[in-house]
């Protein structure tokens, strides 16, 4: 390429250079000169528009619209047909670096010539297996010992009998002790209501836990029984599968009651909403001072039931022991509280009382 009129000084220093010649070069150039110019550009140039920054990478025509299933096609087939690279060195297992070696322990060497005998080889050594555990135990040597061994050394009780040092001082379960069942409730059901009923000032209270033959009607006649009975203190009928056919008369004789403080309905099948209604019962004459009411199917009362019964614990003073599972802490923590505080108010009322009688 001649450029005429321009004179360029053979020199690296860019002060050198005429600025005032650069459209004159360019006017000299030809269109192939200039698309060659046009690529040396930098693309990150922020003073050329995005379209000048780069020359086009392809001067094919476009072929159509994308399609993308077109286009994987091809690149498969075309991938298929290529031929795969040839590996300039074939594959060889190797292993870089040190392989890691375990050290062996240095044993102890054992000096048999430097025993030293004492005068307590030969007791030792004539020594009953008993008479060893028994030294192990005095000396504090715990690692020899059993579990059973060590308890007994620690309550100072003979420990020959609890086993040996064959044992290799593993721990060792004590023998499982036998604990007699509890007896059966004998309360004779039939004769108990015809206490409440007669109003049988003796009978004080009444424990029917755990009696299951007892039928839905005889435990209505016990429940209604209340009614009329004024002796009566504590009534106790956990376990004994009532439901809410039988619950559902309790909140009735609660309200005639008058008498009653104690009343367990644990581990039965009674509802939430009936228990609702046994706390409304008991409201009325406030009377009942506790009232165990857990481990029902279902266990669950839900959200809404517990939170009728704390509005109704809530406006109860006499209730003094409440028991029963929530799920929910509000009603938990509040309901615990209400009776904490009938507990203080009680004892308040009992200090004032002997106060004044001391006076």
């Amino acid at each position: 390429m001649a450029l005429e009129g321009v004179q360029l000084k053979a020199t690296k220093e860019v002060e050198d250079f005429d600025i005032d010649d650069i459209d004159k070069i360019l006017s000299q150039l030809t269109a192939e000169e200039i698309d060659e110019l046009n690529g040396d550009f930098d693309p990150d140039n922020s003073f050329l528009p995005p379209s000048q920054r780069m020359k086009p990478q392809t001067s094919k025509d476009p072929t159509g619209p994308y399609k993308r299933e077109k286009l994987l096609a091809f690149l498969e087939k075309k991938a298929k047909n290529e031929k795969d690279w040839e590996q300039m060195k074939p594959y060889v297992k190797e292993t870089k670096g040190k392989v890691y070696e375990r050290k062996e322990e240095p044993k102890a060497a054992i000096h048999e010539d430097e025993t030293v005998q004492t005068e307590w080889d030969d007791i030792l050594s004539e020594a009953t297996e008993e008479e060893l555990v028994d030294l192990a135990a005095v000396l504090g040597f715990h690692g020899m010992l059993n579990q059973t061994q060590y308890y007994a050394s620690l309550e100072s009780e003979d420990i020959s009998h609890t086993g040996s040092f064959s044992d290799g001082g593993h721990a060792k379960a004590q023998a499982l002790k036998m604990v007699p069942a509890e007896p059966p409730n004998n309360t004779d059901v039939e004769e108990s209501i015809k206490q409440i009923k007669a109003n049988d000032a003796k009978l004080k209270t009444l424990n029917l836990n755990n009696i299951k033959n007892i039928s839905n009607e005889r435990q209505t006649e016990i429940v209604e029984g209340l009614k009329t009975n004024t002796c009566l203190e504590t009534l106790e009928m956990a376990n004994v599968a009532m439901t809410d056919k039988v619950a559902s008369v309790i909140p009735d004789v609660l309200k005639a009651n008058k008498t009653l403080k104690v009343l367990s309905l644990e581990s039965n099948f009674i509802s939430g909403e009936t228990l609702v209604e046994i706390v409304k019962a008991i409201n009325e004459n406030q009377v009942l001072q506790e009232l165990r009411f857990a481990n029902q199917k279902p266990e669950a009362l839900g959200n809404k039931v517990e939170m009728k019964l704390l509005k109704l614990i809530e406006a109860n003073t006499s209730l003094l022991r409440f028991g029963i599972h929530f799920e929910f802490p509000e009603p938990r923590v509040r309901i615990h509280d209400k009776i904490q505080n009938n507990n203080d108010l009680l004892r308040k009322k009992r200090l004032e009382d002997g106060s004044k009688s001391q006076s």
